[in-house]
């Protein structure tokens, strides 16, 4: 395979290539900065007149609002951040994650003529020279690149991933914006107050610029599918990539097919285990990620199909979580502290994993969050004490200058699709059973190697101590167990309480506003 030839070295220079795009320059590139901020400084305007009086959440929903109207406007690259801020669900403010959902999941094709203009130039030779067929109308059309079915000669069906013209000048343009306004919303805006641009531009430079080269996205599909052999996980399946025709712009590969993640109905007719589904994606990134440092790094319902068989396939390998040698350890020391309810290992684990300054105090840490506290079931507290909990603890975060570096973004993006998925797929799974199981699959199929790396006895059972979990869930030590079903409904009923609360704030504003009572 030619293409393979240095791709290490080809991955390392595009990581490297990544200070130097974020670099704050004097003067960004003139007449995209025009364009930039004339969208964006419109919503700011928009914000600042309508939306910034309310305060709190209702201020911090306006701006996102705004925000992500003009990012739609603004093109493919502000499309993809936009995308990537959807999925943040609990790093980033919850209006701006609700708002971004709304971001086009499509965005309009290239014309045909382009799409086989650049394949056959990617190629070097007539399209029909190499395809049997080639459908002009593409499967999806996404920020980055569309995807084309086609046959090749020999009537294997593949799928043809085609990146967008001139993109790549475009997303470097768009980043060297970004980075010179980022440092200028620090402190400025609600959501940037509690979302730190500057590194959210940082880690969204080191995840696109690895996209722009689908080379290192075919070398992803091999190194998952590696891991999976490795792990003797037959439960998932990986597409492979054509053996010859990759190159920086165009891949293609294997097709596959199967239900669209989340059809519980037509699985279910099928046969399909949907919690079965569910938990082979679930232990295929913990093994990915804490024993092999290398794991699909943007599990959502479009990267996700379930076979008639029942194999999960995973799709799109243009994002994917690697972690050097001691970030994974300290990622596997975090997971394993977590079930063992040890504070001060999961603190200095989150610190080796470059969360947290390396000279922190673990101590002083503990004590500034409050972690050294007993649990709290937060549907006991009213929300004006749960809003100064969250407020506080992301001022202390901001503080020590906590930070979330890309693989940890990736890991705990993926865990939290996962658990909105559970709602859908395996609502009467049992939580608390759940994890058990978990701990125990791990303990008995890769206890030797995580012994081996956290220098443990590996005659020891695991401990795990679920005590903090059951109290947080309003559970006594007597209680049996909790359900997805019920956990969602305590979700769903502090989504409520807000929704009120916000509104009484809402209307409290405007009364004032208006003069109060009379």
């Amino acid at each position: 395979m030619v293409w393979r030839q240095g791709i290490e070295e080809l991955r390392a220079r595009t990581a490297a290539s990544v200070p130097g795009l974020v670099r704050v320059r004097r003067l960004p590139p003139a007449s995209r900065m025009m364009t930039t901020g004339w969208r964006l400084g419109l919503a700011v305007g928009g914000w600042w007149v309508a939306d910034r009086r309310l305060g709190g959440a209702a201020s911090r929903a306006g701006v996102s609002r705004r925000v992500r109207h003009a990012f739609e406007r603004l093109g493919p690259t502000y499309i993809k951040l936009g995308q990537i801020l959807s999925a943040g669900e609990g790093l980033f403010p919850p209006e701006l994650v609700a708002e971004f959902r709304h971001c086009r999941d499509q965005v309009p094709p290239e014309p045909f003529a382009a799409v086989r203009r650049r394949v056959q130039e990617e190629l070097h030779a007539p399209l029909a020279e190499i395809f049997r067929s080639f459908d002009p109308e593409p499967l999806a059309a996404a920020s980055i690149a569309q995807v084309h079915a086609a046959e090749l000669r020999d009537g294997t069906p593949v799928v043809v991933k085609v990146q967008r013209g001139a993109i790549d000048e475009l997303v470097r343009r768009d980043i060297a914006v970004m980075s010179w306004l980022a440092v200028r919303l620090v402190g400025r805006l609600p959501v940037a107050a509690l979302a730190n641009p500057p590194a959210l531009v940082e880690v969204f430079a080191e995840t696109i610029v690895e996209e722009l080269d689908f080379r290192l996205e075919a070398q992803n599909m091999l190194d998952v599918a590696a891991v999976l052999e490795h792990f003797g996980q037959q439960a998932l399946v990986v597409p492979r990539p054509h053996p010859t025709l990759v190159t920086k712009r165009v891949l293609v590969m294997e097709r596959l097919s199967g239900f669209t993640w989340g059809d519980t109905a037509a699985m279910a007719a099928a046969g399909i285990d949907t919690a079965d589904a569910l938990r082979a994606a679930l232990v295929s990134l913990l093994e990915g990620a804490v024993l092999a440092g290398v794991f699909h790094g943007d599990l959502h319902g479009g990267n996700l199909l379930v076979a008639p068989d029942s194999r999960v396939v995973l799709l799109d390998f243009g994002i994917t979580g690697r972690l050097a040698p001691a970030q994974r350890v300290a990622l596997l020391r975090m997971v394993v502290a977590a079930t063992a309810n040890d504070v001060p290992a999961q603190v200095a684990a989150m610190r080796d994993l470059g969360a947290l300054p390396a000279d922190v105090d673990v101590d002083a840490v503990i004590a500034d969050l409050g972690l050294d506290r007993p649990p709290i079931d937060p549907t006991t507290l009213s929300i004006e004490e749960l809003t100064a909990e969250v407020r506080a603890l992301a001022s202390a975060l901001l503080e020590y200058g906590a930070r979330l570096p890309k693989a940890l973004i990736l890991f705990v993006k993926d865990l939290l699709f996962l658990d909105g998925a559970l709602a859908v797929m395996a609502p009467d799974l049992d939580i608390l059973a759940e994890i058990a199981g978990l701990v125990t699959y791990f303990h008995e199929r890769h206890g030797a190697a995580v012994a081996r790396d956290l220098g443990l006895d590996p005659d020891a059972p695991p401990l795990v101590d679920l005590g903090p979990l059951r109290a947080s869930l309003g559970l006594g030590e007597g209680d049996g167990g909790f359900t997805v079903r019920e956990l969602q409904e305590r979700r769903a009923l502090m989504r409520r309480r807000l929704a009120r609360h916000r509104a009484r704030a809402g209307a409290a504003g405007t009364a004032g506003a208006r003069g109060g009572p009379r």
